[in-house]
């Protein structure tokens, strides 16, 4: 999950990236902060005939909440000074026939998963390349308090993450075999057959009704649940009453039993 602010450090670590780089073109629509709600903001940055790029977006929802806003333009500046470093680096070293060292590239795009009376939902997917044999996929998630004007983890409410992971686990393991078994044929997986905590997953908290949390997700990159030619993994649950049952009473009312 998102935690911190950007450190003046990677500011000027972009601005010397720019500085000791060919000239790179830029196009972005709104990308800097105040960009006018409504919009799906979106910067995009290539160099080198394109041995480097860079994609991010966020939200129109999430355009509108300034202090959220500036925390994923923050995000942007951050990841992209540090990944156009990498390509840097990697450039200086590579060997001029070594296409696969040279070719960089990174996206992050945030989706809303749910935009309710109290809670702003969203999820990233990102997909980066640094060399290789192949990419990297991943995600990331937040969950923004509008009533309290901050970022909350999903653990934070429930009673504990020890309860919420007791009472979501054993139907997460069911859902997740399930379809582990349905790409493998049916076939074991060596290293990758145990089900991972809950807890090493990305959780996301969704809803059906555009009121109330009543879907947890869990978004599972790979290498946590299977090898990387099995993809990501999506698993959904309802709110049941025993999920209902964990949640602190101060967040009773933001959750309801699916339907």
């Amino acid at each position: 999950m998102i935690r911190n602010s950007v450190l003046a450090a990677a500011v000027l670590l972009l601005a010397a990236c720019a500085s000791q780089t060919p000239a790179a073109s830029a196009a972005a629509d709104e990308n800097g902060a105040g960009a006018q709600p409504g919009k799906v903001v979106t910067f995009k940055e290539s160099a080198d005939e394109d041995t480097w790029s860079f994609g991010y977006s966020r939200p129109a929802q999430a355009n509108a909440i300034a202090p959220l806003d500036a925390l994923l333009l923050s995000r942007k500046d951050k990841v992209r000074a540090e990944r156009r470093g990498f390509w840097e680096e990697a450039r200086s070293d590579c060997p001029p026939d070594a296409v696969s060292c040279m070719s960089h590239y990174y996206e992050e795009h945030w989706a809303v998963v749910a935009d309710l009376p109290r809670w702003l939902s969203l999820s990233a997917s990102i997909e980066s390349y640094s060399g290789g044999a192949h990419g990297n996929l991943g995600f990331d998630a937040l969950l923004w308090d509008k009533v309290a004007g901050k970022l909350r983890e999903p653990s934070e409410l429930f009673q504990s993450k020890r309860l919420f992971v007791d009472a979501v686990r054993a139907e997460f393991c069911a859902a997740l075999d399930k379809e582990r078994a349905e790409r493998r044929g049916g076939d074991s997986m060596s290293g990758f057959d145990e089900c991972p905590d809950p807890t090493e997953t990305v959780i996301v908290l969704g809803s059906s009704n555009g009121m109330a949390i009543d879907q947890i997700g869990f978004l599972i990159a790979p290498y946590i649940a299977g090898p990387y030619v099995e993809g990501a993994y999506d698993v959904t649950l309802p709110v049941t009453p025993q999920v209902l049952s964990k949640v602190k009473r101060e967040f009773r009312g933001s959750f309801a039993e699916a339907k």
